[in-house]
């Protein structure tokens, strides 16, 4: 009967799963016959990854034109409510950062911090588009699921960065925790064509076109692939084509709109109901009547896109009664039609009158840093020997615009230069720099995806004063009135547009001036105070690069000054100076408060002379070696810190500092239990490999002052258990006294109370709570220390924790008086009298 059994659940689990398959081909079937239905295009799953505290991930998800919708589901143990994220320093908050095309780059130095958005990141959230939304930050949660469809965002290569603290610190700031992640990404897509939207029952109409091609500019014109489309209420019409190259303009238009058959000429009906087709349009994604790029109604004037970006555009067409609002049983149908304008070759501009020049690449023969390269014109003006070219001779002649320049005392021209960042460039940067030997009278924009204008553009530099410096990824260096320096951090892979504006007259002035366009991986060589390093993020798809500073330098092309020589940091002084009446007074005081915190942090190490002297005093020379050694450490691994000076490398001094702190902790607590020397050496070993471990794996971390005084706990006990049975080793324990011992609870009483008693004897009341007051006070104080008051509580702290250790040195009594006073009590006496075995062996007790 087992076996019949045992088949018949096999036999109706193959039924079931046959038919769940059978199920599954059918609407896998019907859904790629109808062009609907999804399918997974990518599944990725990242495995638990610790972030140590100022450490950061990079998640990369590639979308295709064809995806549908991304999820993102994270777990981590972060606890943070909104509250805390209100009251926390956001330096060293836990966040995550989205963008589009590059990985993203939070900086504490920068006025873009102002960004951070304190609310949890949401689906909601990301519903935006612009640049704007690419430099927000978000704080990490617990439990992060986002939902993003192709009516969100738009396809291409995303970054998630997960960061754990944003600061340029040194390693004397104070300790914050670090944290665990796991993670899956998941991508689906749409399995026909043409079909979008994020259940795949949106149809897109791709529009065909045809080229129209003239002597001084060409034209494209494109049309939807049936002669008219209809439309009833609420059926809005989705339309796509893909722009390859750069173009000046794009137009939108319909023509022959019909109304229930009737054609109309103003999108007036016969019963004086007016008919609009509102049009939007959408870079990358598609458009909605809350999300789009561009709008307007198309039946009473063509939409016009000045500079369009390279990529693959989106149309919505959502016919509206202009007149009441509703469209009742109205039925519009209408052809659509849009052109898209192109200058020859090395022109642009409104009328094709200014000059354009593609760059071509010339790649740096570097092995240690790849996608290194720069860019000079496809001409004999440039030289493939310099990344410099003249400007002068390049520019444009012509005038902004005729109607204008009449209005105008002096005539602006625009001259642009093209070049393309290879996709594997994206963890990098875009120097671009602009030198000449008199006063500048260049604007410089920059765009992706296609050129600039004065009123659009991602980034833009006029002057000192009006630039994007207020942006993460823009980075202004030595700029004045002869020299334009900048970086754009992290730049996409792409097309890139530079547009310059300038007088006509500028190719007359005998100044020279010229110009470097190039992609490095780290900005500045990390301004030589670091190493440029190069990762592959999580995915193992993409190469980003970062600046591996040097102990008195941060920020993330290490042109922080953390300390220095002087006791001052750039950090500080742009915190000083903004806002400051009196700037000089106010270096001063900030100068010599730099240098008292110096002081306080190094001189209040010296409290390690009250421990080390008791137990010198004591003869415990291996805790006054320990004590000793600790204090002197400690001195010098902050001396070294804060610049002063350093005696061995900040790593070996940073080690010691840390060990020697622990083992002086945990020999405290050993020294308290009365144990022979070959015990406590064995517990000093143990000891002095565990905290060795703790502080050369992860130094820093928070829980190692628990597990230090965990250690130091188990060493005291483990030190009692040795003194118990080393006591009461000669003792006799019958199997009948042991049990009449579990029933007579008075001897128990009277046993625990002569403990206590013991314990009394053994240690002094007032020096184990001073003790207990200090520790108090350290951990009082560790919780208290932040960036700016780090070397006040710190300093405390030192105090603290020297003086806990002192006191409770001071609270042990010796063991000679401890046995003195013990043979004249009468009732410990009677106590070991009745707990001792009558019959024991007096050669033994000898």
């Amino acid at each position: 009967m087992a076996d019949y059994s045992i088949l018949g659940f096999l036999y109706s689990n193959q039924f079931y799963l046959f038919i769940i398959y059978f199920t599954t081909f059918l609407v896998s079937c019907c859904s790629h016959e109808d062009g609907y239905g999804s399918f997974t295009i990518s599944s990725f799953t990242y495995t638990k990854t610790f972030i140590r505290p100022y450490d950061w991930r990079y998640i990369r998800v590639d979308l295709p034109t064809s995806f549908s919708s991304m999820t993102l589901a994270l777990e981590s143990d972060v606890h943070l409510d909104k509250d805390h994220v209100k009251q926390a320093d956001i330096y060293n908050l836990p966040m995550i950062c989205v963008r589009e095309g590059s990985p993203p780059l939070p900086d504490a130095y920068n006025t873009s911090i102002t960004g951070l958005v304190l609310d949890p990141i949401s689906n909601e959230s990301l519903g935006t588009q612009s640049l704007q939304f690419a430099e927000k930050c978000y704080p990490m949660q617990k439990n992060i699921l986002l939902k993003l469809t192709n009516e969100q965002i738009s396809p291409g290569v995303w970054y998630f960065g997960l960061f754990n603290g944003i600061e340029s610190t040194t390693t004397q700031l104070k300790m914050i925790s670090g944290y665990s992640f796991s993670g899956n990404v998941s991508v689906e897509g749409c399995m026909g064509p043409s079909k979008s939207g994020q259940f795949c029952n949106q149809t897109i109409d791709q529009l065909s076109c045809v080229d129209q091609s003239s002597t001084l500019e060409s034209f494209v014109s494109c049309r939807n692939n049936y002669v008219s489309s209809c439309s009833g209420p609420n059926e809005p019409k989705v339309y796509t084509f893909d722009l390859f190259g750069v173009s000046e303009k794009i137009t939108i238009s319909t023509s022959k709109v019909k109304v229930n058959q009737n054609q109309l000429s103003d999108g007036t009906t016969s019963n004086q109901t007016r008919i609009g087709l509102m049009c939007y349009v959408r870079h990358g994604a598609m458009p909605s009547s809350s999300i789009h790029d561009y709008s307007g109604n198309i039946v009473d004037a063509l939409l016009a896109i000045q500079s369009p970006k390279v990529g693959r555009w989106y149309i919505t067409i959502v016919p509206m009664d202009l007149s009441n609002g509703t469209m009742g049983n109205v039925k519009v149908c209408y052809s659509l039609t849009w052109q898209m304008r192109q200058c020859p070759q090395n022109k642009a501009g409104v009328n094709c009158t200014w000059e354009r020049y593609m760059l071509q690449t010339v790649l740096r023969k570097n092995a240690a840093l790849p996608f290194e390269s720069y860019y000079i014109p496809v001409s004999d003006n440039g030289s493939s020997r310099s990344s410099n070219f003249l400007l002068e001779p390049l520019l444009s002649y012509n005038s902004l615009d005729q109607r204008q320049s009449q209005s105008q005392s002096q005539d602006f021209a625009w001259t642009y230069f093209v070049v393309d960042i290879p996709l594997g460039a994206a963890g990098g940067s875009i120097h671009v720099r602009i030198n000449s030997d008199t006063k500048l009278n260049y604007e410089i924009y920059a765009s992706y995806g296609g050129l600039p204008l004065e009123d659009k553009w991602d980034y833009f530099y006029a002057n000192s004063t009006s630039n994007s410096n207020g942006s993460m990824f823009f980075k202004l260096y030595d700029s004045d009135e002869k020299n334009i320096g900048f970086y754009i951090v992290y730049a996409s892979g792409g097309t890139w547009g530079f547009g310059i504006k300038h007088l006509t007259s500028s190719h007359q002035s005998q100044s020279q001036t010229t110009m470097a366009i190039s992609v490095e991986r780290c900005p500045r060589r990390c301004s030589s105070h670091g190493t440029c390093q190069n990762v592959v993020e999580m995915s193992g798809l993409s190469l980003y690069s970062f600046c591996n500073c040097d102990r008195t330098h941060g920020g993330f092309d290490c042109s922080v000054e953390l300390v220095s020589h002087r006791g001052w940091t750039k950090g500080a002084e742009h915190r000083h100076s903004r806002g400051s009446q009196f700037g000089s007074q106010s270096f001063e005081r900030a100068n010599s408060g730099h240098m008292l915190q110096s002081v306080s942090l190094i001189a209040s190490n010296a409290a390690f002379v009250f421990p080390a002297y008791w137990a010198l005093r004591q003869k415990a020379f291996a805790e006054w070696v320990l004590y000793t050694s600790s204090g002197i450490s400690s001195g010098l691994y902050h001396a070294c810190d804060v610049g002063i000076w350093c005696a061995l490398s900040l790593h070996v001094l940073q080690f010691m500092d840390f060990w020697l702190s622990f083992m002086a902790v945990v020999s405290t607590f050993v020294y308290l239990a009365t144990i022979g020397e070959t015990s406590k050496r064995a517990i000093h070993m143990v000891a002095a490999i565990l905290t060795a471990l703790m502080a050369e794996t992860r130094t820093t971390r928070s829980s190692n002052v628990v597990l230090v005084i965990a250690i130091g706990a188990t060493g005291l006990f483990a030190g009692w258990l040795i003194e118990f049975f080393t006591h009461y080793r000669r003792f006799s324990f019958s199997a009948e006294r042991f049990l009449n011992l579990l029933h007579r609870w008075q001897t128990f009483k009277g046993w625990f109370h002569n403990l206590v008693k013991t314990l009394i004897r053994r240690f002094q009341l007032f020096f184990v709570l001073a003790g207990f007051v200090a520790l108090s006070m350290a951990a009082i104080s560790w919780s208290l220390e932040s960036t700016e008051s780090y070397w006040f509580w710190h300093s405390v702290w030192h105090v603290s924790i020297y003086m806990g250790s002192f006191f409770f040195l001071c609270s042990k009594v010796n063991a000679i008086e401890c046995e003195n006073q013990g043979s004249t009590s009468r009732d410990y006496q009677l106590t070991r009298q009745d707990s001792l075995s009558r019959c024991e062996d007096p050669q033994a007790n000898a």
